[in-house]
């Protein structure tokens, strides 16, 4: 998570050179994907219990991550208008980080 606060970090800079709006849109767009993994940690590691218990835990888990990344989403594109490409680019990075996280841990 700490990692797709630091993309989203980078990619506002970096958008920062094509404009303010698009800065928001990159950064804004990573950090709720950084928001939802968070989302999803906190619910799959809520406490103890079985199996079953926790295949559930990360179900719902997951279902509120993409819940929470959906409506963010939403948001920046449709209720404040902010530019597509860098709403996208921002997701994009975001999850690049984090499936890069799982291909080299240790």
């Amino acid at each position: 998570m700490l990692l797709q606060l630091a993309v989203a970090l980078g990619a506002g800079l970096v958008f920062l050179a094509a404009g303010r709006r698009e800065a928001v849109a990159a950064a804004g767009t990573a950090a709720i994907v950084a928001l939802g993994t968070a989302v999803l940690s906190a619910r799959f590691f809520s406490g103890l219990g079985g199996a079953g218990l926790a295949l559930s835990r990360l179900l719902t888990g997951m279902v509120l991550k993409w819940l929470v990344i959906a409506g963010g989403l939403f948001m920046i594109l449709f209720q404040y208008k902010l530019p597509p490409l860098a709403a996208v680019t921002g997701l994009v990075a975001a999850y690049a980080v984090y499936l890069l996280a799982f291909r080299f841990k240790g």
